[in-house]
């Protein structure tokens, strides 16, 4: 046998195994591909906030549905408005997911000082009526975007009107029993501004949804 034919047949056994290996343990797909799942669902603390339509926000409006939450701020020059956009997006297609739960966007802003629920009202309706805006004082705040795994910081002082906060970008998923599962980390593009995947997010819930 030469050493072309010697390598025509290891080529030949070569796909023979790796399609035998695909038929016999095909790529699960009942499994989510992007979220970054922490080990154990964590429960939130106790927390009072307000919405952007002056009601109560608290535990109980997270259970019995998907929570896709975002912390942010009405200021923000770049990541909130885009993430928002991208979450508006694809939320016609979340609505008609043949889940037993539904699924709602919630956009928490960390900046209470300027941020009031009446500003917030107007904010989430300008990308969708239906999105969640909610608010509340620091400590309040603090210990439930930590309990998350989010973080966020002033990143100057507040007496400056046009002040920025520094806060974490990834799209947090809460299960219909109000605790955090993972993160849809921001995607990290040379020259582009950093965003979870609309289409990822997309994508998973499909499957996470559905079980």
């Amino acid at each position: 046998m030469t050493k072309f034919q010697a390598g025509l047949v290891a080529l030949v056994a070569l796909i023979i195994g790796i399609v035998a290996a695909l038929t016999l343990s095909p790529p699960k797909s009942d499994e989510p591909s992007y979220i970054s799942l922490y080990p154990q669902p964590r429960a939130l603390p106790d927390f009072q906030l307000v919405d952007n339509h002056q009601q109560a926000f608290t535990t109980e409006q997270l259970l019995g549905q998907w929570s896709l939450v975002f912390v942010g701020y009405t200021f923000c020059p770049d990541v909130c408005p885009t993430t928002l956009a991208e979450l508006k997006s694809i939320y016609p297609q979340l609505k008609a997911l043949p889940s037993k739960y539904p699924i709602q966007v919630v956009f928490i802003s960390v900046d209470p000082q300027r941020d009031t629920p009446e500003r917030l009202n107007e904010y989430v309706n300008f990308f969708e009526p239906e999105f969640a805006g909610v608010t509340g004082e620091h400590k309040e705040l603090f210990p439930l975007v930590r309990a998350m795994g989010m973080m966020y910081s002033m990143s100057e002082s507040t007496d400056n009107p046009d002040y920025l906060v520094d806060h974490s970008s990834s799209v947090i998923l809460v299960n219909p029993q109000a605790q955090v599962i993972g993160r849809f980390k921001a995607q990290m593009v040379p020259g582009k501004i950093a965003l979870s995947d609309a289409q990822q997010i997309l994508a998973d819930l499909k499957i996470l949804s559905a079980n």
